[in-house]
């Protein structure tokens, strides 16, 4: 049948993928998690966002350094993207010096144009977009703007 069974997805993470696909993302998964347990001292690269069960944590583990190293307060920190041009796979990353490369977001009904650095309309009948690796930094929030603000400023 090629489906997930739901003892599985009980315990496992949500998921509408074939059987196929899960267990090869269950499997890229535990590799991550296998090589930060393996050497952990050792920082990644780049971090395969979608490969966490909670990508969130991952983000403000990112403020959380950031306020302890600067000692800002958590509270008025935010996460500041900034795309890069390169895949995860293409030519080696520079070293990340502050925060974390990320690689996994994908866009829904446009897509990103590395030429100019902007999203654009997404092609014929692609309905995703792959985005290329992402630097997530922490940033203080300037004064004037509230928290909500600071996630669309």
């Amino acid at each position: 049948m090629n489906r997930v069974p739901a003892l599985w997805s009980k315990y496992g993470f949500v998921s509408t993928r074939t059987l196929a696909s899960w267990l090869d993302n269950l499997k890229q998964r535990l590799d991550q998690l296998n090589l930060w347990k393996d050497d952990p001292v050792t920082t990644p690269k780049c971090t395969f966002l979608n490969r966490l069960f909670n990508p969130e944590s991952f983000l403000t583990a990112i403020q959380q350094i950031f306020s302890r190293e600067k000692e800002q307060e958590l509270n008025k920190l935010t996460v500041q993207t900034d795309v890069l041009k390169k895949l995860y796979w293409e030519a080696d990353l520079p070293p990340c010096k502050e925060g974390a490369y990320v690689f996994g977001f994908q866009v829904e009904g446009a897509r990103w144009d590395a030429a100019i650095g902007q999203l654009e309309e997404s092609r014929p009948k692609k309905q995703f977009s792959v985005m290329p690796v992402v630097n997530c930094r922490a940033q203080v929030i300037p004064t004037g703007v509230t928290k909500v603000d600071a996630n669309i400023y």
